[in-house]
């Protein structure tokens, strides 16, 4: 067990009035830091005011990237009472980053006790205004003082908090999304499955191109024949053709989100046939004209589920169903939020208070 040194604020933040938009622009009082050193391990486990890191120009992570992230949100319920949801999940997946990038990894008791602690401390910034929750983002960086190409010896472990509301403007909104056919992401063999910042600079170009031409995300394809679904921006993506879900397996080039996974289990327990594989964009197109193309929706921490209206493949705009979000979507969305807020049932026992 952590013995986690806490030295709290003299300066409190002023908290949101009213609801807050997005995620990332506001951040709380305090944040989680931790030190690696090899041959020392993990230490100095410390919760400080909210502040800017130091380190040196020559520290390893502007120069090899290696560094990574989570994303993980506490929810407050109607009680009061202050919720993660799955986060042991998230220590798992964080292990897994690490374990691809060289980094060492945490155990992932001492994990969920700085998320707990930190959270716990500044759980008054969790609003009880619908729709908001606390951002959580963990993130673990390369701090050796060294320009020759290798793996760090020294690592810094950080948390930082950042109260959140709807991703979108309006919540369970239609997307607009731009199926890129020239640039890719990421391939198999590469880091594609991991959640690091490379994988989102990549993605970066197609993105503001898409935004360009007014659609909010884009749809990627597989890097070697360009006709495999892959996911969409930084979301999973489910379609429900002709009643059953269809999610693109997980090769080694996609994330495997928690969101994704509760998605299926839900599903599963509704009754409704789920299956992970391979899909082609000509399959969805074939779908679309053949009328069996019900629903196109992603699936992530931050907007939970986001259903697609539109999507633009082969110089073609192609309209999803009638356009609007459809039922699988909405069930889903308000069940997950549902059970993330505690105003339905977790019978799958996914919360855990802190």
């Amino acid at each position: 067990m952590l013995e986690i040194k806490v030295t709290t604020t003299d300066t409190p933040k002023p908290k949101p009035a009213g609801p807050v938009q997005g995620v990332g622009q506001i951040f709380t009082d305090h944040m989680f830091l931790m030190d690696y050193t090899r041959g020392t391990g993990w230490h100095d486990p410390r919760i400080v005011p909210y502040c800017n890191l130091s380190l040196p120009p020559s520290a390893m992570v502007f120069h090899y990237a290696q560094e990574m992230f989570e994303g993980m949100k506490a929810y407050k319920h109607p009680n009061g009472t202050a919720y993660l949801f799955r986060p042991e999940e998230n220590a798992k997946r964080l292990n897994r980053t690490a374990g691809r990038l060289c980094i060492p990894q945490i155990p992932e008791a001492d994990y969920l006790q700085a998320i707990r602690t930190l959270v716990t401390l500044d759980a008054d910034w969790i609003s009880c205004e619908p729709n908001a929750s606390l951002y959580i983002r963990p993130f673990l960086i390369a701090t050796e003082p060294n320009l020759s190409i290798g793996v760090s010896t020294s690592f810094l472990f950080v948390v930082i908090l950042s109260p959140s509301g709807l991703f979108y403007m309006d919540d369970l909104t239609t997307l607009d999304i731009w199926v890129e056919e020239k640039q890719v992401r990421a391939v198999c063999g590469g880091v594609g499955d991991t959640k690091t910042g490379g994988n989102y600079a990549a993605s970066l170009a197609a993105q503001e191109k898409a935004q360009s031409k007014g659609y909010a995300q884009v749809l990627w394809l597989d890097a070697i024949e360009h006709r495999y679904v892959e996911e969409v921006g930084s979301m999973n993506i489910f379609f429900k053709l002709d009643g059953t879900i269809i999610t693109p397996a997980l090769t080694g080039s996609i994330l495997p989100g928690i969101t994704r996974d509760s998605v299926m289990t839900l599903c599963r327990s509704w009754g409704y046939p789920v299956e992970e594989r391979l899909i082609t964009i000509d399959e969805v197109l074939a779908a679309q004209k053949n009328g069996i193309l019900e629903e196109v929706f992603g699936t992530g921490t931050a907007a939970v589920i986001s259903p697609v209206g539109k999507l633009h493949v082969q110089g073609e705009d192609i309209i999803v169903a009638d356009g609007n979000t459809g039922p699988l979507s909405k069930k889903l969305f308000d069940t997950l939020s549902g059970i993330q807020r505690g105003t339905v049932e977790d019978t799958f026992n996914w919360r855990v208070k802190l």
